[in-house]
């Protein structure tokens, strides 16, 4: 019995060892301390990626949405592939907290949204995956063009409706978060700085807006972008003076209300 057990346990390590892919390493640490960035799609041309992004798999595109968080318009994903993913632009971020608005419209097989982040290249990279027909929010590893998971939560994720997902990396811990509660957490070493993006799976026609990327760095400016983005205000950058600028006005941190 003792044998068979200790064969059974050696089949497991072999499989699952055998459903990871071998991860390719580009960046150990970020250059610099990758700039706050966000992104509304409302000026961007439609029917095209946003200037700057790389597609690496499905079909993104900005177009008008009428319910778009901030109108007129989302970035959408349409196209039936494996996982589509893009990055949306070239800066590298080692610790760094992505902010989204998502909206799973449908999908038979999966109704997913996704942010991914330390991205090396279009096979290597963290996703934080929520997905409406399964009720759960996931952390995976994408590692040369196969994903692995590192940590699954269970949360009701809504399908039709507007809804934010946020994932905080910092070293090697992973927090991913719907509407504000943290839903998984998990630990992983193999990447340490990258890009960031966005991410579906399969068949899954999602939209996002509201896209912000703060640099999880010490200080009261980091601090403060954090909290707008839990807002949902889609253009927030840090000031140099450690205050923090919302159209033409700008607040200390300890003025800023979070509903």
């Amino acid at each position: 019995m003792l044998r068979l057990a200790a064969v059974l346990a050696l089949v497991l390590t072999i499989t699952l060892t055998a459903c990871e892919g071998t991860p390719t390493v580009k960046f150990t640490s970020p250059p610099s301390t990758g700039e706050a960035a966000s992104w509304s799609f409302d000026a961007e041309s439609v029917s095209s990626a946003p200037k700057g992004a790389e597609v690496f798999s499905g079909s993104w595109a900005v177009r008008a949405e009428s319910d778009a968080p901030s109108k007129p318009n989302a970035l959408c994903q349409t196209a039936d592939a494996e996982f589509p993913a893009i990055a949306l632009s070239p800066t590298v971020y080692g610790d760094v907290t992505v902010t989204t608005r998502f909206k799973a419209i449908s999908g038979k097989t999966d109704q997913a949204a996704g942010i991914i982040a330390r991205v090396q290249d279009k096979d290597n990279y963290y996703i934080l995956r929520a997905n409406a027909l399964e009720g759960n929010v996931n952390l995976y590893k994408y590692a040369g063009g196969r994903r692995s998971g590192i940590k699954d939560g269970s949360m009701k994720v809504a399908s039709g409706e507007w809804q934010e997902l946020r994932l905080e990396v910092s070293g090697e811990s992973l927090r991913g978060f719907l509407n504000g509660q943290l839903v998984v957490e998990a630990t992983d070493a193999t990447y340490k700085a990258g890009r960031v993006g966005l991410w579906t799976k399969a068949d899954s026609v999602t939209c996002f807006d509201d896209v912000v990327v703060t640099p999880r760095v010490a200080g009261s400016a980091a601090s403060a972008a954090t909290a707008v983005a839990r807002t949902g205000i889609p253009s927030t950058t840090p000031a140099r003076s450690g205050r923090v600028s919302m159209g033409d006005n700008f607040f200390a941190p300890d003025e800023l209300v979070v509903a």
